[in-house]
């Protein structure tokens, strides 16, 4: 039993204490008493004791007795030590984890003051580990007030972090507990104990998905330091997640002002090119800021500074993400995007120089024991194996893989413990899965003790964590799949891909091995389905009437690809035009009503759509299209294999870079060329043709119910039989080299 808030020497009665014996305890204190009847003390631990026996009248009559006779001013002495006893006794109770007896104990206290503000976050600590929501909500209102009026010398810092931070990680948040954040901040907000708070304001906004809540509580922060940059650029982009676009920009825009080293420089003008990009419309200003990204990235290649912090390092790579929503030019892209790959690497390596000797130093002693029969083990690691695209598509690989051969280790990356779809995918169907939070080391480190073979990231550039991880490079083979384009992070060995969604030339430059699969980079089993809500009498479309569909976040919106579907729009008579995707509402509207005037369009055939409750209810919706315009240069991907899943013929215009030929393998993957283009000409003729040919949509239509039972793009257990001969391929290889 925990005794340690007692002295090592105990009397009998705190024997019988500790025993849980409070009658003969209680009865020792009363002898005490009768024999000096002068040592207040001993009143106090009576009470306390008939407190444990639940007489709790008695134990108050107890404390007041004493009371009684003292001269008012020595009053306070006294309350004090009989706070100090109860206040051990909670302690003691609270290491036991008998909370609700340590939080009545507590309750006693704020009888006696009801201004001891270490007392009330105590209480308020306490009814989060009992749930007592009532009392978190009574507390709220005691402590905002108290802290509000005046200013405590005394107050304990390192509770009140412990609280806020507990109250940061425990959802769901209400006005109250805004309130009560906002009236600690401003203790804590110069000392050690605030950085401690920052990563639950970043679990808020990103693993709960409350970039507004987490907005809010960064926008208290600026109230008292209006200037700090670190905390600027995540307030930027919870405004981006939150859809509170004009913010967004704004703040961006202020972070570049602020900015004086290049580095902050590049992301600061990445911000403010996602919060275009995110807003939409803004074309003329999204080109400029793109070319002003482009000359800082070279002017930070040439000047190549050689220490940096991991947060800057790590905010060189993801800029990179833009340049190919804008331009279809992968050769130049890549180039830059090589080098600044590189430069991540090498200081990362340096920042983590012991950690990444350790890891160098098992790789080089797996290659003359690799062998070719062993059973792999293969690591995943993404933030989004989740409800997101990564994790809608990659869990058939998690359903296949050969158990007897291959041993499966998942690290989710800023996990959620309340997603069920990634416990049920990533968690449950893995060997061993680590539920993770945002540090790298931490991540590289559990990979490095699971000894890891292949490494497999899902996130690309997309996460600057993963980034660090494949730099440091935990395993001694390391691919990137799946979650965006080739990271170009020399560390990484492969970048699987298949026949069609890279052109033969694209070794050329790209760092990594393009390792090819047979037929397809991904395949699924299919969809969730569920029941459509979207009707053309609901949005006045008359029933003969042909309806074309794009369905892309507004940083696919590019105004060449808008004409030419304002042209096919324009060429085939009575058809409209339907228009879904996350943007700022009035700016993307303006958008297209200006595109759509230029070329000739009434912008009565346009109609813009709300999101959808669910994924589900999103792929049934798609069968109101009779066709649907994909975006390029950046095409869709798991917006493509929806389409064909619910058999709609698609137009897609092909390009160069990853991104503008997904859609293209994925229909050679289904056996339909019908709406492929080679040439932007090409799209528009095949827009228009679909729409005039009924005969021709109803043809590619039966094509795709078919394609079900045959076709590589739908047999997931096939697919991952071709990735895992990949991975004994890349075994092999080390093995032999």
């Amino acid at each position: 039993m925990n005794t340690k808030t007692y002295p090592n020497t105990l009397t009998p009665a705190q024997q019988h204490l500790i025993a849980g014996e409070y009658e003969q305890a209680a009865k020792l204190y009363e002898q005490a008493i009768a024999s000096e009847p002068d040592i207040i003390s001993h009143y106090w631990h009576l009470g306390l004791m008939l407190l444990l026996q639940e007489k709790e009248l008695e134990a108050q009559m107890t404390w007041m007795l004493p009371l009684a006779d003292l001269e008012e001013e020595n009053i306070p002495t006294y309350t004090q030590e009989l706070t100090q006893v109860l206040q051990l006794e909670s302690e003691r109770r609270e290491n036991l984890e008998e909370f609700s007896l340590a939080w009545a104990i507590r309750q006693h206290i704020k009888e006696i003051n009801n201004y001891d503000i270490n007392n009330l976050l105590k209480i308020l600590q306490l009814s989060f580990k009992i749930d007592n929501f009532e009392q978190i909500e009574l507390g709220y209102l005691e402590i905002i007030d108290l802290l509000n009026s005046q200013n405590f010398v005394d107050l304990n810092l390192e509770l009140l972090q412990q609280l806020l931070q507990e109250i940061l990680e425990t959802p769901p948040f209400n006005q109250s507990s805004i309130d009560f954040i906002k009236s600690c901040l401003p203790y804590l907000i110069n000392t050690p104990y605030f950085i401690d708070v920052l990563p639950a304001v970043m679990k808020i906004g990103h693993i709960f998905k409350l970039p507004a809540t987490a907005a809010h509580i960064l926008e208290l922060y600026l109230n008292l330091d209006a200037n700090n940059l670190e905390i600027l650029r995540h307030l930027t982009i919870f405004y981006q997640n939150a859809k509170n676009y004009s913010q967004g920009i704004e703040t961006a825009k202020l972070c570049l002002s602020l900015s004086t080293e290049i580095a902050d420089k590049i992301f600061a003008v990445h911000l403010i090119l996602c919060s275009l990009l995110t807003a939409g419309g803004c074309w003329q200003e999204i080109c400029s800021t793109s070319q002003q990204l482009e000359a800082l990235q070279q002017e930070f290649i040439t000047s190549q500074p050689l220490t940096l912090d991991e947060v800057r390092t790590l905010s060189l790579l993801t800029p990179s993400f833009a340049k190919p929503h804008i331009q279809d030019r992968p050769s130049d892209f890549r180039k830059i995007h090589n080098q600044l790959a590189q430069i991540c690497q090498n200081n990362i390596q340096a920042i983590y120089h012991q950690q990444f000797e350790r890891y160098s130093q098992r790789n080089i002693n797996h290659r003359p024991t690799a062998t070719y029969q062993k059973k792999l083990k293969i690591g995943y690691v993404s933030y989004a194996l989740r409800r997101h695209s990564v994790g809608w598509l990659a869990r058939w690989l998690f359903q296949y893989h050969n158990r007897d051969k291959f041993e499966i280790c998942t690290y989710l990356i800023n996990y959620n413990p309340a997603d069920q779809f990634a416990e049920q995918w990533y968690v449950n169907k893995a060997d061993k899965a680590h539920k993770l939070g945002i540090t790298a080391l931490e991540v590289a480190e559990k990979i490095y003790e699971d000894d890891i073979d292949i490494l497999i990231d899902l996130d690309s550039i997309t996460l600057d964590i993963s980034c660090a991880v494949m730099s440091l490079k935990p395993a001694p083979i390391q691919a990137t799949w799946l979650g965006w384009d080739a990271s170009g992070i020399p560390a990484i060995d492969y970048f699987i891909a298949d026949p069609y969604v890279l052109p033969d030339s694209a070794q050329g430059y790209y760092t990594e091995k393009i390792l090819r699969l047979p037929q397809t980079y991904i395949a699924v089993d299919g969809f969730e389905v569920g029941i459509p809500t979207l009707r053309r009498q609901d949005l006045d479309i008359p029933s003969d009437a042909v309806i074309y569909l794009s369905s892309q976040r507004s940083y696919k919106r590019h105004p060449e690809t808008t004409k030419w579907q304002m042209r096919i729009i324009k060429e085939v008579p009575n058809s409209y035009f339907l228009i879904k995707g996350d943007a700022d509402e009035e700016a993307i509207k303006q958008f297209f009503y200006k595109i759509a005037e230029e070329e000739g369009v009434d912008s009565s055939r346009l109609r813009f759509l709300p999101q959808d409750p669910s994924e589900a209810v999103h792929r049934a919706n798609l069968a109101i299209a009779d066709v649907v315009l994909d975006t390029y240069p950046y095409n869709g991907a798991t917006t493509t294999l929806e389409t064909l899943w619910m058999d709609i013929p698609l137009v897609t215009r092909v390009g160069e870079q990853f991104v503008s030929r997904n859609s293209y393998t994925m229909m050679m993957n289904v056996g339909v060329t019908e709406g492929l283009a080679w040439t932007d000409g090409e799209y528009i003729e095949w827009g228009i043709r679909l729409g005039k040919d009924a005969a021709l949509r109803q043809q590619i239509a039966w094509k795709l119910r078919q394609s079900r039972q045959t076709a590589p793009l739908w047999n997931g257990k096939q697919f991952t039989r071709e990735m895992e001969k990949a991975y004994q391929q890349m075994w092999q290889t080390l093995s032999s080299s």
